[in-house]
């Protein structure tokens, strides 16, 4: 089967969706199919090496801005497009990302999701063009629901069937600002109907999707995401300086306030000497002011030496961090719809503390490695944190089973077989 998988690229920092989507490509190539990743947007970020690096960005960012602000650039010459769209002139851009106004973010959301009637759309007509005459794809895979302002095109005009991994997209839409917030989300329902199916990573995303999107419940599958296990090393953690890690977008919503504030709250009771935390992840410009406020709370707290920033590192140098740590904590403050970090931790043989809420729940259930805690508790999470960093033992019950759960139940392989099996069906309807 060839498959076309489109995916939107970060720019400079590594972001679990374009993690998962590398590593499905590679696998459903293993199982003999044509499969080809895109990158849109941004430059792709990746662990290790890019699926299709022989296909270049099809729909750059910058130019889907100015057309945005400036229709009429749609005039312009073609060499002006690719001039905009570099590889290095995107990243230059990525680095602005998230400092866009608040105003800006709406627009060009709705822009997207308008499809045809939208500013965009000279630039996304490319895309289709490139489809019908090089792509040529028997299916093709969005790598999110904000890509489907081109549903309703493909299937009147190329009647190719469009399959939609659903990642979380409701938290960032529920954060734009009236009215762009409620007609994006009619928007996407509009477009849902010429979807032929989504896939969610989680059975409580897929329940909660299928009520926004209003589609009926047989155009909903789940696969559970999945990584390449081998690729990580297992934790080796110095037993003299336990120490917690965080890995994630280092903003609010993921929790990163409430793992600081239980750090504090658990270094004040002395039960565990020298605890450390560790605390690694994507930083964008726009997160310094919030990252500052942290620190400072931290060395008011007096803390500041045993508290390790690794904002936008390597994959070499995401394997050295995760290999130091002893637990790991991401208590976001929304329901997540999965949570790549949480594999990647089991996967290096560390466990994790998570919140009672989203796909956490689901993940530890299947993967036995973590435990859950009450959600935004900073009492109850250092509870949790101090529990597992003295009990040697249930640490290392927990680390065996999630080693074992993420082999059995979250690796690349798995997921391919699973989404191959969502493709076939589709295929065949």
């Amino acid at each position: 089967m060839r498959i076309l998988h489109l995916t939107p690229g970060t720019g400079n920092f590594h972001c679990g969706s374009c993690l998962r989507d590398n590593a499905l490509i590679k696998a459903l190539r293993s199982r003999g199919h044509d499969a080809m990743m895109a990158p849109l947007y941004l430059p792709l970020v990746t662990d290790r090496e890019v699926a299709s690096p022989e296909i270049g960005i099809l729909v750059g960012g910058l130019s889907l801005y100015v057309q945005q602000k400036m229709p009429w650039f749609r005039f312009m010459p073609r060499f002006v497009h690719r001039w905009l769209d570099k590889p290095n002139h995107l990243r230059f851009a990525a680095k602005f990302m998230g400092m866009t106004s608040a105003r800006d973010l709406g627009e060009m959301t709705l822009g997207a999701l308008q499809g045809e009637a939208g500013r965009q759309w000279p630039e996304w007509q490319g895309l289709i063009d490139w489809i019908r005459k090089e792509g040529k794809p028997d299916i093709i895979s969005l790598s999110n629901s904000l890509l489907i302002g081109l549903c309703p095109t493909i299937e009147r005009d190329l009647g190719i069937p469009v399959v939609v991994s659903l990642q979380g997209e409701d938290s960032f839409l529920d954060t734009l600002i009236e009215p762009y917030r409620e007609q994006c989300w009619a928007a996407m329902q509009a477009n849902a109907q010429h979807v032929s199916r989504f896939v969610a990573p989680s059975q409580f995303y897929a329940r909660l999707m299928q009520e926004k999107l209003a589609v009926s419940e047989d155009k909903m599958s789940v696969v559970f995401n999945g990584l390449d296990a081998n690729s990580f090393g297992v934790a080796e953690p110095d037993p003299n300086w336990p120490t917690i890690g965080y890995f994630a977008r280092m903003i609010h919503g993921k929790g990163l306030t409430t793992l600081v504030d239980a750090y504090i709250e658990l270094s004040k009771r002395g039960t565990v000497p020298r605890v450390k935390l560790k605390i690694g992840g994507a930083k964008t410009a726009s997160d310094e002011k919030y990252v500052e406020g942290l620190k400072k709370k931290i060395q008011q707290a007096g803390l500041t030496q045993r508290v390790e920033w690794h904002p936008n590192v390597s994959f070499a140098d995401k394997l050295k961090f995760f290999r130091n740590l002893t637990v790991m904590s991401v208590p976001a403050t929304y329901g997540e719809a999965f949570g790549f970090y949480i594999l990647e931790a089991m996967a290096s043989g560390v466990p994790v503390v998570q919140p009672d809420h989203g796909a956490f729940p689901e993940l530890i259930a299947a993967s036995g490695g973590g435990v859950i805690c009450p959600p935004d508790d900073v009492k109850a999470l250092a509870d949790a944190l101090e529990t597992l960093l003295q009990d040697d033992h249930q640490r290392e019950q927990i680390t065996n089973r999630g080693l074992a759960g993420v082999r059995n139940e979250f690796s690349a392989a798995r997921m391919a077989e699973r989404f191959d099996a969502v493709l076939t069906s589709v295929k065949e309807a």
